[in-house]
């Protein structure tokens, strides 16, 4: 059942059904604690989160569940999930934000044709990279899969599929580099 009956007693309800959520509740907070450190990587902030799941349980009406233990662990780590995603999302509002670097006003046509060029020889660098380390790098790189998706994907070992990475961002690398060596003017 998700909510309390309309039949339930006022006293009921502040009682001995609060009573039994505080005590549930504490001997379950170390626990969610944990659940909530784990997943944010911080003690003090899931302190703070299991502290705000209380409040919201003790200022709504009561939830009668079938294990209430149960309930309160698994709410714990959404709220650790959430707060997981806000704080992504204000990261991301966040970099739009940044002021502009000062130093780059006077030569921003130069940067992005240097980035440009840039680009381009890295691009021809992975072009001669064989078809397998390419499609890995790509994979990783421009599709945001995980190693060992990759590595289950293509039927290889996740060490494989960190070896053709590493080949791949020294080509990447040594592309750069030759670059900057072939530009009149830089330093390398």
């Amino acid at each position: 059942m998700i909510g309390l009956p309309p039949e339930s007693s006022e006293d009921e309800q502040r009682g001995g059904g609060r009573a039994h959520f505080l005590q549930v509740f504490l001997s379950q907070r170390s626990q969610m604690e944990a659940l909530v450190s784990r997943r944010v990587g911080c003690r003090a902030t899931a302190a703070d989160l299991v502290q705000d799941l209380f409040l919201r349980f003790w200022q709504r009406p009561l939830v009668q569940v079938e294990e209430l233990s149960t309930y309160l662990l698994r709410c714990a780590g959404n709220i650790a999930i959430d707060h997981l995603r806000s704080e992504g999302a204000r990261v991301r509002s966040n970099e739009g934000w940044l002021p502009e670097q000062p130093d780059s006003h006077g030569s921003e046509p130069e940067a992005a044709l240097e980035a440009g060029n840039d680009l381009r020889h890295v691009e021809a660098a992975l072009r001669a990279l064989p078809e397998r380390t390419r499609q890995i790098f790509l994979l990783n790189r421009l599709h945001g899969r995980k190693y060992a998706q990759i590595a289950k994907a293509m039927g290889l070992s996740q060490s494989a599929v960190e070896k053709h990475m590493m080949r791949a961002l020294d080509v990447c690398k040594a592309s750069l580099r030759d670059t900057e060596l072939r530009t009149p003017g830089k330093a390398p």
